[in-house]
């Protein structure tokens, strides 16, 4: 029996934006939308041109997306304008982008109360916006705003409203629950309403997760016949955030119910690659990853004592839903110390360090690890100092070089256009095979600087460093005050394009960066093989 093809759309720039914290910039959108576009995401709506310069940026030049339809976001003509004659659907046509979705009251209250307009007048700025649209060769879709509460309150006109829409040319008419207070039961038998008079493989769904049951509204409209959803990475939007893109694509690709009936865009493949998206998108917005996260959490495959674990370790299905390993998450046992050994060995195993299950330094990783992450270091999100730190733990990391000192100064000067700056000075001695060599470079923050200097001149291993970039610095708080301790997470990048991350925790921040840099400088020494 074949297949129906479900279409996922992605609005995590721009319905995720309104995230409270949440600010893109451009170059974040550019590497989002490609991330998107690796995953399979069908649609990938990168904002709303016009109403800000980075969206307008971002639209100035399409994105090469191999898979993905680029898709800009805006209002329906407005109230007593012609279309011709209104700047925000121009901005929309201008867009370099191959989808247009369009946003319109479908609630007879919200365009009597917020668009002051009249029902005729609304429905005619629908049939007009996605007329001109199609005319302009863009694949159409409308978001039917507040259409659950609308039809709740006056059927005919939400479903005329959508109805415009579908006669007009839209490709997609997406009903969105966009107060987040419709219960499934409710979004299924609605959708179910709606389908008799457009067709479900025209209708989509975006739900709002203000009930806590965004997903589940989501996979009800599925039921009822609709065949796009609407979602984001990690669940971001506005209020109590959109539908979670990452409990969606799991539950589609390994759920019987859906996997049987359905297709989707998604490879078992990059389905296996889930928990690095969200986890990426978490660390691009330095924001905490959520531990109980459905599929992609830390712990969502974490048992811990008692028969639980006890079973678990007999047969993993006992307590696990789905494997793990289906969308890159891993299980942890944390029963005790031989559970803890355990975890250490598949650590081990999947970073292809080599081991005897009878060495007793294999014991006291396990208790450096313990030890290291009760202190804040967090090696689930950054390999190469785990790497390293079990390289060093089993006697397996040559001894480089080792850094005798370094000094930092920060101050504020005029510069020779007499501006007022701000520069950066580091000194660093180092002792290379019983040679010591100082370097010193200026940079546009301490860090910076200490990077430049660390990395000048480092001898005989000058050659093998040559490639390393440093390509992102996050910093992290751990608990609060001016004596706070601070967690530093850097992402390096080789010539071959090769990325990892590495970690650095203390109270001086400056202190836990060069932690951080000197294991993404050895980590680069160990993977390009220079010799001791």
């Amino acid at each position: 029996m074949s297949r129906e093809r479900l279409y996922l759309f992605d609005t995590t720039l721009r319905d995720g934006a309104q995230t409270n914290g949440v600010d893109f910039t451009l170059e974040d959108k550019q590497v989002i939308a490609a991330m998107l576009d690796d995953l399979g995401i069908d649609y990938v709506e990168g904002g709303y041109p016009g109403a800000n310069p980075t969206d307008t940026e971002f639209f100035g030049s399409k994105p090469k997306l191999k898979h993905a339809r680029f898709t800009a976001f805006g209002m329906t003509r407005r109230a007593g304008r012609s279309v011709s004659n209104d700047p925000g659907v121009a901005g929309l046509l201008e867009a370099k982008a191959d989808a247009i979705c369009f946003v319109a009251k479908s609630s007879a209250y919200q365009v009597r109360v917020a668009l002051e307009t009249t029902k005729e007048e609304n429905l005619a700025s629908i049939r007009d916006s996605v007329a001109a649209a199609r005319a302009a060769g863009r694949e159409v879709m409308l978001d039917c705003e507040h259409f659950f509460d609308g039809y709740k309150e006056d059927s005919i006109f939400a479903l005329a409203c959508a109805k415009a829409a579908f006669d007009a040319g839209a490709r997609w008419v997406v009903l969105c629950d966009t107060n987040g207070g419709t219960m499934p039961n409710e979004i299924e038998a609605i959708v179910s309403e709606v389908t008799k008079h457009i067709p479900g493989d025209h209708v989509g769904i975006h739900a709002h997760n203000d009930t806590e049951q965004a997903v589940a509204n989501s996979l009800a409209a599925v039921r009822a016949g609709a065949r796009q959803i609407q979602g984001t990475l990690n669940g971001l939007g506005e209020r109590c955030g959109n539908a979670n893109l990452c409990s969606l694509i799991p539950t589609l690709k390994l759920k019987k119910e859906f996997s049987d009936a359905f297709e989707i865009g998604v490879t078992a493949e990059k389905l296996a690659t889930l928990v690095k998206v969200s986890r990426t998108l978490d660390d691009m917005l330095n924001r905490v990853p959520n531990r109980h996260a459905a599929y992609v959490g830390e712990s969502a495959f974490v048992t811990k004592t008692g028969i639980h674990a006890s079973a678990v370790l007999k047969d993993p299905q006992t307590y696990e839903h789905v494997l793990p390993d289906l969308v890159g998450n891993h299980r942890k046992v944390l029963v005790s110390d031989q559970a803890g050994r355990s975890n250490v060995i598949a650590e081990l195993d999947r970073a292809g360090i080599a081991y005897e299950k009878s060495d007793p330094k294999l014991t006291r990783l396990v208790e450096e690890l313990k030890e290291r992450e009760a202190q804040g270091y967090a090696y689930e999100s950054a390999n190469a100092s785990f790497d390293l730190l079990a390289r060093r733990t089993l006697g397996k990391v040559p001894h480089y070089f080792e850094v005798e000192q370094f000094d930092v100064n920060v101050e504020q000067r005029y510069n020779s256009h007499g501006e007022r700056v701000t520069v950066a000075l580091a000194v660093v001695k180092v002792d290379v095979a019983g040679e010591h060599l100082i370097s010193a470079a200026e940079g546009n923050g301490p860090v910076n600087a200490l990077d430049v200097a660390l990395r000048k001149d480092l001898g005989k291993y000058q050659k093998y460093i040559e490639g390393l970039t440093l390509i992102d610095y996050r910093v992290r708080i751990l608990n609060g005050g001016t004596g706070a301790v601070t967690r530093v997470l850097i992402e390096s990048e080789d010539e071959n394009g090769d990325r990892w991350t590495t970690v650095g925790v203390s109270p001086n921040i400056i202190d836990a960066s060069f932690q951080a840099l000197m294991d993404s400088v050895i980590y680069k020494l160990v993977k390009s093989g220079a010799p001791a």
